[in-house]
């Protein structure tokens, strides 16, 4: 429920505000409304990971509640944007045979092949999501549709290997990710945001705005009835919503897939990846600096200093 909300309430109001109010062309428009509706999976886990509530109910939770937001826009874009050809009947048929095949053979290949010094876990993993990438381009479609498709199938049999967790999340952070958002960075225009700074405060504020008003009163809704404490279950609420306000990944992918298509300009791209990074820092800092549900770490045991780092 948090997650769905999350994503559709962000997705037709900033739509409808980039129609209405900009007077953006009505493909740009559910594009702006893709870009905006996410909620960034690797900013809160990375704050779940550094508080230690990744282990958590809440955290895992909320992390849960994300990949939904998620799941939502890659669905969203995939739908409005992507061609219908034999090439897509191809693509998707091949992804429903490999959500059969993977979990069945992946535990199997780890098990005669794993814990070498190769990595072939690894190599198997990045096989499987650089094959179905290539794949979903050749088809029209995004190439992180298969990747969230294979992360759920396989997500039972690569978590329960910690070690393979930790290096994945090396590779990704260390090595992929910045390559990635240099070159989206390397697209904005500078000039379009100096002249027209308005338009991208409008997408931030439309966006927080109704995360609020989508994820405040569903986590309200549970807190109470889970019988949680009045003064926790408002923190929770507060600190939950302004991490589901955050976007970052899958909002400059939506940005650059509309950029590379055709289907907004440089100085609407400018203005989309602005918003979407700034909404990835704002709310963060906001939510450990005022909101950080610190009952929660008390319970988890964190250790003081962890704590410590967290205060403005």
């Amino acid at each position: 429920m948090v997650g769905l909300s999350s994503f559709a309430m962000p997705f037709f109001g900033c739509a409808a505000v980039a129609f209405w109010l900009l007077h953006w062309s009505g493909q740009a428009s559910w594009l702006a409304g893709i870009a905006m509706s996410t909620t960034s999976v690797a900013v809160v886990y990375a704050v779940m990971l550094e508080l230690g509530l990744n282990n958590t109910n809440y955290g895992k939770t909320l992390l849960a509640a994300c990949f939904v937001t998620d799941m939502g826009t890659v669905i969203a874009l995939g739908l409005l944007f992507s061609p219908f050809t034999y090439k897509t009947m191809v693509f998707v048929l091949v992804l429903a045979v490999l959500g059969v095949v993977l979990p069945w053979l992946t535990p199997r290949f780890f098990k005669r092949y794993g814990n070498r010094p190769s990595e072939m876990e690894a190599k198997y993993l990045l096989l499987s999501l650089f094959g179905m990438g290539a794949l979903a381009l050749w088809a029209g479609s995004e190439a992180v549709l298969p990747a969230y498709m294979i992360g759920m199938v396989l997500a039972g049999t690569v978590g329960k290997d910690h070690a393979l967790v930790r290096r994945l999340r090396t590779l990704t952070f260390g090595l992929l990710t910045p390559f990635y958002f240099i070159r989206a960075g390397s697209l904005v225009s500078v000039p379009s945001l100096l002249s027209a700074p308005l338009v991208f405060l409008v997408f931030l504020v439309t966006k927080v705005l109704f995360k609020f008003v989508a994820v405040l009163p569903a986590t309200q809704y549970f807190n109470r009835r889970n019988g949680a404490e009045p003064a926790h279950a408002k923190t929770e609420s507060l600190y939950t919503t302004l991490l589901m306000s955050t976007g970052l990944t899958f909002g400059s992918i939506a940005s650059l897939f509309g950029l590379t298509h055709g289907i907004i300009d440089t100085a609407q791209y400018s203005y989309l990846v602005a918003a979407v990074i700034a909404s990835a820092v704002v709310p963060t800092v906001i939510a450990n600096a005022f909101y950080l549900p610190r009952h929660l770490l008390k319970e988890n045991n964190s250790p003081p200093e962890q704590i410590q780092q967290t205060e403005p």
